[in-house]
């Protein structure tokens, strides 16, 4: 359904480890409306899946996605960059027909 890079894995372990969240967490993808394109990616710890989740377990790490949003995020690719065009999550969706300049909405 969706891969987690290792540059990913690592910097979500370390944002868990920062926040002094037990090992059980994980990070929860989601999509939700809004932004300059119709639908945003938003992302949020979590202590555990919901009981409609799919769990995926990648380099260590646990990413929650409810049954809404895997309908837009089937085939996602969940990247880190920390280069000098920026800093940050990347996600490269094939689902996604038109992205904004930002990267962080798109439409379907």
């Amino acid at each position: 359904m969706i891969t987690v890079t290792e540059s990913a894995a690592d910097k979500i372990r370390e944002l868990l480890e920062r926040e002094n969240f037990p090992e059980t967490h994980g990070l929860r993808m989601k999509v939700v409306g809004g932004g300059c394109s119709g639908l945003m990616y938003e992302m949020t710890f979590d202590e555990a899946a919901g009981e409609d989740d799919t769990t995926i377990e990648a380099h260590g790490v646990k990413v929650f996605v409810d049954m809404k949003s895997a309908l837009y995020l089937t085939g996602t690719q969940l990247d880190y960059d920390d280069g000098l065009m920026g800093t940050g999550f990347q996600f490269k969706n094939p689902n996604a027909t038109n992205q904004c300049g930002c990267g962080e909405s798109f439409s379907v």
